[in-house]
């Protein structure tokens, strides 16, 4: 899903979103590190888990320095992000990475439109370059690891690549 956040025209509201969609991304990783069986995928998962939850804490510091209440939650987005790992789950890790992926799609997208808004004073426009610079190395080793679990499945005749059902078995890919 495409996100529309990052073209506000009110910094508070723009804080507000990336907060928001920093919770949406906090639900989706811990649904996605229950759910994910190799194990070094699972801490790196853990770890863009804590940016995210910095980026929630350094912008919501921001909205009170500016007299705002930075929502204190995800947004109703939350269910599509979360429910997309969720329903990725059915196929194993890297469909679940593939979902993951997705959302960092739109976050990045979003750090992307803000950091590139002329309003944005030097001083908030460091920290969100900060989180962007996260957003950006997420989106990188998802893609990685993806094309890593790519190139060591099986291919059929045809090329395609067959579905893997969930194993259950711990540290069948290595990580990126």
């Amino acid at each position: 899903m495409a996100t529309t956040i990052g073209n506000e025209d009110n910094l508070d509201t723009l804080l507000h979103h990336l907060v928001e969609l920093d919770y949406d991304a906090i639900e989706a990783y811990e649904a996605a590190v229950e759910r994910v069986d190799n194990p070094a995928y699972k801490q790196t998962l853990e770890q863009f888990c804590q940016d995210h939850i910095n980026h929630t804490l350094n912008l919501s510091q921001i909205l009170r320095t500016r007299g705002e209440t930075p929502p204190d939650g995800p947004s109703a987005k939350q269910i599509l992000t979360k429910g997309k790992v969720i329903l990725a789950d059915l196929m194993g890790d890297k469909a679940i990475l593939k979902a993951m992926l997705s959302n960092e799609v739109d976050t990045n997208t979003a750090y992307d439109r803000a950091t590139s808004n002329m309003s944005v004073p030097p001083e908030i426009l460091e920290v969100l370059l900060l989180n962007y610079a996260d957003e950006q190395k997420h989106k990188r080793w998802l893609e990685g690891a993806i094309e890593q679990i790519s190139e060591t499945e099986p291919k059929t005749n045809s090329g395609t690549e067959p579905p893997r059902p969930r194993t259950g078995r711990h540290g069948e890919y290595p990580p990126p």
